[in-house]
């Protein structure tokens, strides 16, 4: 690592040029530019999400603040918020929803060594959606509500590593068990949803694909038991049941047998009813496997969080796509190095030492780890105490 090289450069690094080159000539993103290309663009709205900026003028107003350092930054002259913002408008955003599929197949096999919270050798993912409300008279084209707009972002979220391997952005009218018809499931995967995801036709279309699926039940399904578990109830299990669908409609959508497992959570006092597809693991492993769907609850949280995906900075559906999937090779990148460094501290710590550092010279790897917390020891603390007794 160039140790004259900024941490911005160094992070904006990750990315292969040439394969970036190659997706954007896919696209026709340059075509008939002159000076501020594709990559200027990335670098730009990059730099906005590292720095947490709150909008264009301000990402520019803070790039031409520092005109030395710009051409080391990838950025040959001063921006303009009015070239940047036509960029954002025209350029297509499938040249970065591209880049952050290959960025996050990069960070999914750095990750392949995590260790399963359930202990099974099966790769999971959890299924979401969240909603960004937005100004209808704004953003006209995302139809929500009679009076309000809104997006969704549908999200599949690697649970063993954390990281999103499927985003869909809708409007908020696109209901999401929908999202179902979009994805193409992995035989041997399991797939984790709540009970707005219930479907039985679409649940079967997993089932042929050679997926399991983990979700909850509905508290009117109608099934007939063929069959009852011996289990633990000291571990909150309360029935491990092979079943079937009795409704008309149900039955015929899915046919097959279900596995339906009743889990009473001692702390809350609340009962589940998980179903699956899957009958060979153990009725905690399934257990487990529906707790950690609320890790993709957690993603959005952070992303929400730390990341500009609240406040957009264009009206077009072009614009507010492009941003979102910059936000997403912003977090991943970061995921990257997080790995790549070994780094023991959290994404948002990495967050936020990176957002006040993107014009240090410091190699990365030792920003992340050379930081350690001091802890004071009271009893030979040097400080006056202000009340003596």
């Amino acid at each position: 690592m160039n140790d004259g090289t900024y941490v911005f450069s160094q992070l904006m690094g990750l990315i292969h040029r040439q394969a970036f080159a190659r997706i954007v000539e896919k696209f026709g993103g340059n075509d008939r530019i002159r000076t501020f290309s594709c990559w200027h663009q990335l670098l730009c709205m990059s730099f906005g999400q590292l720095t947490q900026r709150d909008s264009l003028r301000d990402i520019v107003t803070c790039l031409n603040a520092h005109p030395d350092k710009l051409y080391h930054l990838g950025l040959t002259k001063g921006v303009k918020k009015s070239t940047l913002a036509d960029a954002n408008e025209v350029r297509d955003y499938r040249i970065y929803e591209t880049l952050a599929h290959t960025l996050i197949a990069k960070a999914r096999k750095l990750y392949q060594g995590q260790t399963a919270p359930d202990d099974l050798e099966n790769v999971a993912y959890a299924l979401d959606s969240t909603t960004v409300e937005l100004c209808l008279d704004v953003f006209w084209w995302a139809k929500f509500r009679r009076h309000k707009a809104a997006i969704k972002l549908h999200t599949l979220l690697d649970i063993r590593c954390e990281i999103p391997c499927f985003i869909h952005i809708s409007d908020g009218k696109f209901h999401d068990v929908n999202v179902l018809d979009i994805i193409e499931f992995e035989a041997e995967a399991f797939y984790v949803m709540d009970r707005g995801y219930i479907d039985w036709g679409r649940l079967k279309k997993i089932h042929d694909a050679g997926a399991y699926f983990v979700i909850r039940a509905k508290k009117n399904m109608s099934f007939e038991r063929i069959y009852s578990e011996t289990v633990d109830k000291e571990s909150g299990l309360r029935c491990d049941q092979t079943v079937r669908l009795k409704g008309f409609y149900a039955a015929k959508q899915y046919p097959e047998k279900l596995r339906r497992i009743k889990y009473l959570d001692s702390e809350r006092q609340l009962t589940y009813v998980y179903l699956t597809n899957h009958f060979e693991a153990k009725a905690t492993q399934i257990v487990q496997l529906y707790v950690n769907r609320w890790k993709v609850e957690l993603f959005f949280k952070w992303i929400k969080q730390h990341l500009r995906i609240k406040r957009f900075w264009g009206e077009s559906t072009n614009a507010v796509k492009t941003q979102i999937w910059i936000a997403i090779c912003t977090f991943v990148l970061v995921a990257i190095w997080k790995k790549k460094s070994k780094s023991l501290q959290s994404m948002n710590e990495l967050l936020q030492i990176i957002s006040v550092s993107a014009f240090d010279k410091t190699p990365v790897n030792q920003l992340f780890n050379h930081l350690e917390y001091q802890k004071f020891d009271k009893t030979i603390s040097n400080q006056l105490n202000m009340f003596d007794l």
